[in-house]
C-alpha cells in the first residue's frame, strides 16, 4: 500500500539531540515557533531530515549563520538539510515557523479549544508545530518560554520563572517529542499536595475553566490515590516538583500523558453527584491513574518506534487495571475488563481490522490506537504475571525500571527482561505480540480409574496477512469440584505449549466438575461441550468469581441463541438465576453482572463465531422476550432486591453504594416490564443522582414513555456539554430499533448537536452504532446516515472519523443483504475525493 511503514525498515536517527529550546508568541492566527535543536551527528555525511507539516518556514540557520536556499529542500512533510552544509561536529539548528492554532480542526498539534491554545502530539502531530524529528526514539530535554496574553502558561516539567505575559518551564527528564505540551488559556486551579515515599513534597494542580472547578475534587484524589498505588505496588515515585492536569472540552483522545503536564478531555475530569455516574466516577479514576503510572511505563521508559506501542499501553492499562481493581471490587473489575476485551478486541480480531499486538507494517499510525493494542496488550502482560506469580513478576518489573530507564524500548527488549529475570525461555510465549487472531480452546475430558484427563487442542483463525498461526504458550488456570460443590483441586496453572496436549489429575474419588479458565486466565475462546445443568452448578458453587459469573452468562447467551433459531430453550437460566438475586451473600455489584443479560453485540459475535448468521432483528426479540420472562417469573424477589438496594444519606461514588445502585438499577430495568414503568417514574422524580436519574430515564425510553422528561432533561442540563453528551447517546442507543435512523437524523438537526467537538459528535454516532438492530436495520438507513456523517466529519477531524469507521467492521457477521449494504456505504466513503489518510487506510482494510 502506498505511503506504508514496514517495522523491518527501522533505522536509527543519523543525529543525536541533546536539547531543545522553544519559544511560542502565541496569535490565534499566526503563533510563531522558534525552536533551537542542538544537534550531533552519529552518521559522517548523512542529510538532517525534520518532520514537519502545514508550517510556514520564516528563518533557518546554523550556529547564528542563515541557510540558503540551496542548502536545503523544503516539501509538504517536512525539511530536508543537505549534508554539505552541516558541520562535521555538534552544531545548533535555529528555525522560526508560524502556524495558525485556530484553524486547527484536526485538533492534533497546537490547535485552539473555546479560545485556550492546546496540544495533542501522540502519535505524530508535533510536525505540525515546528520542524523537528518527530519519532520517539528522539528524545532530549526541553525548555519553552511562552508568551502571550493568556492569564495561564503551562508546559512540561518544573517552572523556572514568570512575568506578565511570559513563563518558561524546564524538563530535566529526556522526552521525545509526542510528549511535549501545551496549554495557554483563562484557567483555575483546583490545588493539593502529595508527599512521596522519599519525603519530597509534589504540588498537584487541577486546572479547568471558571466555574468547573466546583468538579474537580475527584480527580484531585484520585491523582493523589494514584501516586500512592504506584508506590506501594510497583515502587515508582513521581519524579517532579509539580504534576499539572489540564480539562479541555474538545479532544480526539480521552487523555495524554505528556510529562507532568497531562491533558485531558474533559469528561475524565469533571464530576458531580448531579452530573456524572457512578460509571463515570470509576473511568475518571482509572483514566487518571493509567496517564499518572505512564510517567514510568511511558515516559521514563517509551517506546523505540510506533510499532512498540503496545509495550507502554498495554503495560499501562494492565497497571491502571490493576489500579482500579484494588481500589474497588476485584472479582467485578476483572469480569467488567473481560466484557469489555469481548465485545471490543473479540470482535476485531475475528473481522478485517484484526492485527497482532505488535503490528509490522502500518499506513497511518492513529489507526492502530485500537483495543488490540491497549486492552489485549493488557491481557498479554497478565499472563506473564500469572506464569511468574507476584514476586517473579515484580522483580522483573524491578529489572525493566533498572535496565531501560530513560530508554526508548521494543518487545524485544521487554521479553528479555522477563526471560532475565525468571530464567525462563519466552520466545514461544513472544507469539502473543506477533501473531494475530484470538486462539481456540477445544477441550474434551476423560474419568478413568480415579484419573482425570483434560485434554485441549488449540488454533487461531486466519487474519488478514497471516494464514498460519504456530501454537502458542498459554496459561490455563483450572480447579476441580466435586459432586457436592466442595474444591477437589484448588486453582492451579497448566502450561500448554503444544497444538494438542493432555493434563491428568489422579486419586479423584469421583469424576469432578472443571473449572476451566479460572479469572480468564487467557484472552481465549473456550470451547467445550458442557450441559445447561452443569453450567448451573458452577455458578451455584464455583469459588472462582470470574467462573461463576461466566457459567451465568452461557446459560443466558445459549438461551439467547435457541430463541433466534426458533428452537425451545428451557428453563435453565430463570431457574438458576432467580437463587442468586437476593443472595446477600454475594456483592450487589456482582449480582447486578449476573442479573444482566447478554447484550445484542454479545450474541451476534457468538453466533458467528459458531459459524451461523447472525439476525439483530431475531436477537432483539429473543433478548426482550427472555427480559420479560425473567421479570414475570422472579418479580416478587427483584421487587424486594430493588427496595433493599436503596441507598439512605448522602451520594458518594465509593464501591458499596455503587454497587447497590447497579444492582437497583438492573432489577428496575426487569421491573419496568411487569409494572409499566411505573418504579421508574417515581425513581426519576425523587432522584438526586444523575446514576439513579440517568439509569430511571433509560428505563422510560425503552418503554416509549420518556418525551416529556426528554424535553426537560434537555431544558435543565443545555449549558452542560457533558450532561448533554448523555442525552444524545441514551436516547437514541435504548430507543426502539425502527426508530433509531430517524431519530438519530432529528437529533443530528438539533441546534445543540455541536458536531464539530468529538465528543458530541462521538455522542450521536456512538448511540447509534451501540442499538444494535437500529443500526443493522435491513432497510440499511442506519449505514446510510452513519456513513454520510463520517464523509461530512473527515475534512475537518481525520481522526475522530476513522476510528468511528470500525462500527462497519463486523458486516461479516450478517446475512447478504445486510453485508452488501454495509459494503455499499464503505466503498461510498473509499470514492471519496481528498479522503484522508485515516480514513482512506480504514475503509480499505473493512473492505478487505
Amino acid at each position: 500500500m502506498d505511503g506504508t511503514t514496514y517495522l523491518s525498515d527501522y533505522r536509527p536517527y543519523p543525529f543525536t539531540l541533546d536539547r531543545v529550546a522553544l519559544t511560542f508568541r502565541l496569535a490565534p492566527k499566526a503563533t510563531r515557533v522558534m525552536a533551537k535543536l542542538h544537534l550531533s551527528p552519529r552518521e559522517a555525511g548523512a542529510a538532517l531530515h525534520l518532520d514537519g507539516e502545514q508550517l510556514k518556514l520564516i528563518s533557518i540557520a546554523i550556529d547564528g549563520q542563515a541557510l540558503k536556499p540551496a542548502d536545503y529542500l523544503l516539501s509538504d512533510t517536512g525539511l530536508t538539510v543537505h549534508p554539505a552544509a552541516l558541520p562535521e561536529g555538534a552544531f545548533t539548528l535555529a528555525t522560526e515557523v508560524e502556524i495558525a492554532p485556530e484553524d486547527n480542526t484536526a485538533l492534533e498539534g497546537l490547535y485552539m479549544s473555546n479560545g485556550m491554545y492546546c496540544t495533542q502530539n501522540e502519535a505524530e502531530g508535533f510536525r505540525k508545530i515546528t520542524f523537528y524529528p518527530d519519532r520517539p526514539d528522539v528524545m532530549a530535554r526541553f525548555h519553552v518560554r511562552i508568551e502571550g496574553d493568556k492569564p495561564v502558561l503551562l508546559s512540561n516539567g518544573n517552572p523556572v520563572g514568570q512575568g506578565e505575559g511570559w513563563a518558561e518551564w524546564d524538563d530535566p527528564w529526556p522526552k521525545p517529542c509526542y510528549l511535549f505540551a501545551l496549554v495557554a488559556g483563562d484557567l483555575v486551579a483546583t490545588h493539593g499536595t502529595f508527599t512521596t515515599m522519599s519525603g519530597r513534597k509534589v504540588d498537584l494542580n487541577v486546572w479547568v475553566r471558571p466555574g468547573d472547578e466546583d468538579r474537580t475534587e475527584y480527580a484531585l484524589g484520585a491523582i493523589q490515590r494514584s501516586m500512592k498505588w504506584d508506590e506501594e505496588a510497583f515502587g515508582r515515585e513521581y519524579d517532579l516538583d509539580l504534576f499539572n492536569l489540564v480539562a479541555v472540552g474538545d479532544f480526539n483522545m480521552g487523555a495524554m500523558e505528556n510529562k507532568g503536564l497531562n491533558i485531558f478531555n474533559s469528561k475524565l475530569v469533571l464530576a458531580s453527584p448531579e452530573t456524572a455516574t457512578d460509571f463515570d466516577y470509576e473511568r475518571i479514576e482509572g483514566v487518571i491513574g493509567h496517564e499518572y503510572f505512564h510517567n514510568w511505563t511511558g515516559d521514563r521508559i517509551t517506546c523505540r518506534d510506533w510499532f512498540q506501542l503496545c509495550l507502554k499501553e498495554g503495560l499501562t492499562v494492565f497497571r491502571d487495571q490493576s489500579f482500579t481493581s484494588d481500589m474497588r471490587l476485584g472479582p467485578v473489575k476483572r469480569i467488567e475488563d473481560v466484557i469489555a476485551l469481548r465485545t471490543r478486541q473479540f470482535r476485531e480480531d475475528a473481522g478485517p481490522l484484526a492485527h497482532p499486538p505488535r503490528p509490522d507494517h502500518y499506513r497511518e499510525i492513529n489507526n492502530f490506537y485500537t483495543s488490540t493494542v491497549y486492552e489485549k496488550g493488557a491481557e498479554v502482560v497478565r499472563m506473564l504475571k500469572t506464569l511468574l506469580g507476584d514476586a517473579g513478576f515484580r522483580a522483573a518489573m524491578d529489572l525493566y525500571f533498572a535496565r531501560h530507564d530513560g530508554q526508548a524500548c521494543t518487545i524485544e527488549d521487554w521479553i528479555k527482561v522477563f526471560e532475565d529475570a525468571s530464567g525462563r525461555d519466552l520466545s514461544q510465549f513472544k507469539r502473543w505480540y506477533t501473531d494475530a487472531g484470538t486462539p481456540h480452546l477445544k477441550v474434551s475430558e476423560r474419568f478413568e480409574s480415579g484419573t482425570y484427563t483434560l485434554s485441549f487442542r488449540q488454533s487461531t483463525r486466519p487474519t488478514p496477512g497471516q494464514d498460519t498461526k504456530p501454537p502458542r504458550l498459554i496459561p490455563i488456570a483450572v480447579g476441580l469440584l466435586g459432586p457436592n460443590g466442595d474444591e477437589l483441586v484448588p486453582t492451579q496453572v497448566l502450561e500448554m505449549t503444544e497444538a494438542e496436549q493432555s493434563f491428568r489429575f489422579e486419586g479423584l474419588g469421583a469424576k469432578p466438575v472443571p473449572s476451566i479458565l479460572r479469572g480468564f486466565s487467557a484472552p481465549v475462546v473456550l470451547e467445550r461441550e458442557t450441559s445447561a445443568e452443569e453450567r448451573a452448578f458452577l455458578l451455584a458453587h464455583d469459588s472462582d468469581a470470574f467462573n461463576r459469573w461466566e457459567a451465568g452468562s452461557a446459560l443466558a447467551r445459549d438461551t439467547l441463541i435457541a430463541m433466534t433459531e426458533g428452537r425451545e430453550a428451557g428453563s435453565d437460566y430463570l431457574d438458576a438465576i432467580g437463587t442468586l438475586i437476593g443472595d446477600e451473600s454475594l456483592d450487589p455489584a456482582f449480582r447486578a453482572l449476573l442479573l444482566r443479560l447478554p447484550f445484542e453485540d454479545e450474541i451476534a459475535q457468538t453466533i458467528a463465531t459458531r459459524g451461523g448468521v447472525a439476525d439483530p432483528d431475531a436477537i432483539h426479540a429473543a433478548r426482550e422476550t427472555l427480559a420479560r420472562a425473567l421479570a414475570a417469573r422472579h418479580e416478587a424477589a427483584l421487587s424486594a432486591t430493588y427496595e433493599a438496594c436503596a441507598v439512605a444519606g448522602p451520594y458518594a461514588p465509593d464501591a458499596e453504594p455503587a454497587g447497590r445502585r447497579a444492582l437497583r438499577l438492573v432489577c428496575l430495568k426487569l421491573l419496568s416490564l411487569v409494572d409499566a414503568g411505573a418504579r421508574a417514574e417515581a425513581l426519576y422524580t425523587a432522584a438526586d443522582n444523575m446514576t439513579e436519574s440517568l439509569g430511571a430515564l433509560s428505563v422510560l425510553i425503552g418503554l416509549g414513555k420518556a418525551e416529556d422528561k426528554l424535553a426537560a432533561f434537555r431544558a435543565k442540563w443545555q449549558d452542560n456539554p457533558l450532561v448533554i453528551d448523555k442525552w444524545f447517546t441514551t436516547q437514541l442507543a435504548l430507543c426502539p430499533p425502527e426508530e433509531a435512523a430517524e431519530r438519530a437524523a432529528a437529533l443530528a438537526a438539533d441546534p445543540l448537536f455541536t458536531w464539530k467537538n468529538p465528543n458530541r459528535f462521538r455522542a450521536l454516532m456512538g448511540g447509534l452504532s451501540a442499538n444494535h438492530a437500529g443500526f443493522h436495520r435491513k432497510d440499511g438507513a442506519g449505514y446510510r446516515f452513519y456513513a454520510d456523517w463520517l464523509i461530512r466529519l473527515d475534512p475537518l477531524n481525520p481522526q475522530t472519523a476513522a476510528r468511528l469507521s470500525t462500527a462497519f467492521e463486523t458486516w461479516a457477521r450478517y446475512d447478504a443483504g445486510r453485508q452488501g449494504k454495509i459494503r455499499a456505504e464503505l466503498s461510498r466513503i473509499a470514492a471519496q475525493p481528498g479522503l484522508s489518510r485515516d480514513l482512506s487506510e480504514m475503509t480499505a482494510r473493512l473492505l478487505g
